[in-house]
């Protein structure tokens, strides 16, 4: 049988932890799979950023992106290798650059996603440029904020249409509060979006491909205590609901690797924030939860690099809008329909057959290795890029401390015990 090797690219930014532990429990596993009478091995190397011929043929099968987002170099390049060498990329470039907030209210709206009122407002200030000025003299109708603001409701938040990361979002409590905080927004164009009410429990369900892992989040607690370790925060009906109403958004956006926020209120779980196709990936946010993220990146990136899993450069909305107009059905029936839409989507059922077949070990490896020195030192290095030396000790002794939890409860799943 003839062998081949698959190589996957890291393409990174600032990221240390997580490529790192990528890198090293590929290597510790060293996976073989038979596909198409073929002996598959994989390789991974990091991607450089540096010019390109737009003919020139790529060495590799799948690209794990994290530069998308913000750097244009990269996103052209991931475009190029995509649209004209079917490597297979997480995320799709084109979905991550045009797919703002703005689009994922109204499409999960459309699927009748009980998603908080949303309205759009005009920017504050524009460019004095070109044709603006006229446009917006001639065309701009004066509107009242403290009506608007009426509308929704107060407790409210005025937050770019396009943002991400909390970056200029304010929450405002009555029309004073607006009016303060829309002028000082400057020339962005905001969403204001009433509250959730009453509020009793904030998640985020962190999708990679089929896979989702649901945590309980605090916005209020700093970033590293913000996810969450608890495990009877919901009960078996709402975490298949917010398992999902996660698969259903990525699938719908074709993002590989996305997180969904979801706030529950009356029993209901309202999606308020979900256009996150570079979610936190950092032992130093997610601790605990760490090596869930590993381990689900490194099983789907295998199985779409083994099995040349076809990359979607194009979305099919119209299959979730043809459940959405089926009449006299439930939200729940309808989630349930677009869910199975999503599993299809990201072929659940082959995947499932590839891991039980061929990354059998993934576990036990996972389990001794994040329990390593090599990874206390992959902890260590990242602290060390975020705290002040005299924290240094500490905090990486707390992060690799919640980490060794999770390897105590890995082996109790597992059945092996302490």
């Amino acid at each position: 049988m003839n062998t081949e090797t698959r190589l996957i690219g890291l393409s990174l930014g600032a990221d240390i932890c997580w490529p790192a532990a990528y890198e090293a429990l590929l290597q510790r596993l060293d996976p073989v799979v038979e596909h198409a009478g073929r002996e598959v091995r994989f390789a991974c190397e990091r991607v450089t950023v540096e010019p390109f011929d737009l003919r020139y043929t790529p060495r590799y099968d799948l690209v794990l992106d994290r530069l998308t987002h913000w750097h244009p170099t990269s996103r052209e390049w991931i475009k190029k290798i995509t649209l004209m060498n079917r490597v297979y990329a997480l995320n799709n470039p084109w979905s991550v650059q045009s797919m703002e907030k703005h689009t994922s209210y109204c499409a999960m709206m459309r699927l009748g996603m009980p998603i908080p009122d949303t309205w759009m407002i005009p920017p504050k200030d524009y460019e004095d440029s070109g044709d603006m000025a006229v446009t917006a003299q001639r065309y701009n109708r004066l509107f009242d904020l403290a009506k608007v603001g009426e509308r929704v409701g107060y407790p409210a938040f005025l937050k770019p249409y396009d943002g991400g990361g909390w970056v200029g979002v304010r929450q405002v409590k009555s029309a004073e509060q607006l009016h303060e905080a829309y002028d000082a927004s400057g020339k962005r164009v905001h969403h204001l979006q009433a509250a959730v009410r009453d509020w009793d429990v904030f998640v985020r369900g962190i999708g990679i491909g089929p896979q989702v892992n649901v945590i309980r989040y605090d916005p209020d607690a700093p970033l590293h205590g913000r996810y969450v370790v608890d495990f009877h925060y919901l009960d078996g009906p709402q975490w298949q609901k917010a398992t999902r109403i996660t698969r259903t958004i990525n699938a719908f956006f074709g993002w590989d690797f996305n997180s969904c926020e979801m706030l529950r209120s009356a029993g209901e779980l309202h999606p308020i924030d979900y256009a996150n196709p570079c979610p936190d990936s950092q032992v130093t946010s997610l601790h605990y939860h760490f090596p869930w993220l590993v381990k689900a990146l490194l099983r789907w990136s295998l199985f779409c690099a083994g099995t040349r899993r076809p990359m979607r450069l194009n979305l099919d909305w119209q299959r979730f809008f043809d459940v959405a107009d089926v009449p006299d059905l439930s939200y729940e029936e309808r989630l349930e329909r677009y869910d199975a839409l999503a599993r299809d989507h990201f072929d659940a059922d082959r995947f499932d057959e590839f891991n039980a077949r061929w990354l059998s070990e993934l576990d036990a490896v996972a389990l001794e290795f994040f329990g390593s020195d090599r990874f206390r030192d992959i902890v260590h290095e990242k602290v060390v890029a975020l705290y002040p030396a005299h924290e240094v000790q500490k905090f990486t002794d707390h992060f690799f401390g919640l980490v060794r939890f999770w390897c105590k409860t890995e082996a109790d799943r597992l059945g092996g015990g302490a």
